[in-house]
Parts: C-alpha cells; sequence; structure tokens
C-alpha cells in the first residue's frame, strides 16, 4: 500500500480515488401489539420520509465541501423511503449541466429524475420492519456517501450519527482505485488513517461499545458500535414504564438485549 506522501499530493491531472462510507442504524422499541407495531411503523414514517432524509444528505453534502446536482426521492407504500443525491465536488455551471439535473428543486414533478450516478453521490434508503411473532420492532437506515477527488465522506460521519437514534451502528469506509502524482507514481490512498474510530467524537464513543475489524492493506475498515447503557423508557411505546411490574420489565429488557445482541454480531441466538 502506498502511503500518503508528506504534505499536499501533487497529483498529474484529477484526483480519481473512490472513498466511500456506507453507515447503517438500526432503531430498537418493544411494542408490544400488533396495533402497536402498526403505530410505531407509522411513526417512524412520519419522523423519516423522503423529505427529512433529503434534507439529511443535503446537509451533509454541504458538510464534506460538494454540492448537489441533482435529487430523486420516494416514499414507498406501506413503508419506507428512499433519496438519491447526484453530487459534485465543485459547483457546475448552468451552462454545463447536464438538462436532467434539477439540483435539488423538486418542481416541476419530473417523470424521470435520475437515471445514472456520477462518481459522487448520497443514497438512503430506510427498512422499518416488525414480526406477529416477536414484540420488538426495529427502524434500519442505509446510507451511502460515495466521494471522488478531495472531499471525504468521514467528514460527515458525527452529523450522520447524530441524526438518528442510533442503538446499534454499523460503518465501513473504503478507499477504491488509485491516483497519480506528477511522476507517474500510484497512490492507493491520500490520506492517513487507521480505523474509522479517529473520526468519530469521543463524547459519541463514550456511549458505545466499539469493535473494529481493518484490511489496512485493501484500505478496508469497518466498526461496529453498540449502545452501553439502555434504559428502559427510552425503548417503550405506548407504555408507561411506571404501569410494568418487575419481571416484565426485566423480561422486556431482556428481550431487547437479545434484538440488539443478534444485530450487533449478525448470528440468531438460540431460542429457549
Amino acid at each position: 500500500m502506498t502511503k500518503k506522501t508528506e504534505g499536499k499530493l501533487k497529483l498529474y491531472g484529477f484526483n480519481n480515488l473512490t472513498k466511500t462510507l456506507s453507515f447503517n442504524i438500526y432503531d430498537i422499541c418493544y411494542t408490544k401489539t400488533e396495533e402497536d407495531r402498526k403505530k410505531y411503523i407509522e411513526y417512524i414514517d412520519e419522523q423519516y420520509n423522503s423529505e427529512r432524509l433529503t434534507n439529511i444528505l443535503t446537509e451533509v453534502t454541504h458538510i464534506i465541501g460538494a454540492s448537489v446536482l441533482n435529487v430523486a426521492k420516494q416514499d414507498y407504500d406501506p413503508q419506507g423511503a428512499s433519496v438519491t443525491l447526484l453530487i459534485s465536488e465543485e459547483e457546475v455551471p448552468l451552462c454545463v449541466l447536464d438538462p436532467s439535473c434539477n439540483r435539488g428543486i423538486l418542481v416541476p414533478p419530473r417523470r424521470s429524475v435520475v437515471d445514472h450516478l456520477d462518481k459522487s453521490h448520497v443514497t438512503v434508503h430506510t427498512y422499518p420492519e416488525s414480526h406477529p411473532q416477536n414484540d420488538i420492532s426495529t427502524f434500519r437506515v442505509d446510507i451511502d456517501v460515495s466521494t471522488c477527488g478531495e472531499i471525504s465522506p468521514l467528514k460527515a460521519l458525527n452529523y450522520l450519527i447524530g441524526s438518528f437514534d442510533s442503538d446499534i451502528i454499523t460503518t465501513d469506509y473504503r478507499v477504491r482505485g488509485f491516483t497519480r502524482d506528477v511522476n507517474g507514481e500510484k497512490h492507493y490512498i491520500d490520506h492517513d488513517i487507521n480505523s474509522i474510530q479517529d473520526f468519530i467524537e469521543e463524547d459519541t464513543k463514550g456511549r458505545y461499545n466499539l469493535i473494529d475489524m481493518n484490511i489496512y492493506q485493501s484500505n478496508i475498515f469497518h466498526t461496529k458500535m453498540k449502545l452501553s447503557d439502555m434504559e428502559l423508557s427510552n425503548y417503550l411505546f405506548e407504555i408507561e414504564e411506571d404501569n410494568l411490574a418487575e419481571d416484565e420489565r426485566n423480561d422486556i429488557m431482556a428481550r431487547l438485549e437479545r434484538e440488539m445482541t443478534e444485530i450487533f454480531y449478525g448470528i440468531n441466538l438460540p431460542r429457549k
């Protein structure tokens, strides 16, 4: 692996490195009845509809120092939403902007908004879900920020963590391709990184248990985060903790911890 040289790289042409941050969060909730599960999904769909997600991704674009070229968004029936932003490292003059791009202006409506992705894009998809045999409902958000050039998606990591109720966070960061300096030497990364944790605020890391799995030779970095302290009141939907008996509280906490452990480690624990 070619290490970053001292100072700013002097490149031959454009920086062709592609830096991709894949960010997944899970929100866990105890929903005792089928009606509660339905209301929870409706609540999540309202809280994280495509309009709010568009605002979040637009702010991500500004944080990393890019410009919005195009926005496509969709709310799904019965649940979930998706948003895609086509972005550029620098502002693109109107005279050269593809006429199919809307620069984030979603009116008047179009039959087709985005039919391709440039080298730089931001996407989000939401997945609220539940099961009738389980009192736990989950809400998953998948976000991908892929950039080329000098801008880095890691700058938006803390903003993304703070934008959602994150019980479990899985983050992947990968630098792909290579770029050449003026002497013709290939560079496979243009910045120093040992772990994604290097870019997470200390206060945030203090609230989570974190695990790293990194492949340094391939510029692949992976960090898992699981909330370390759980307060039952934060996980109850349509239920007051004071109305629960102690054995009910313990049973609910065990269910929540089981769900979080299964998601965090990617396994199914034996059923009792």
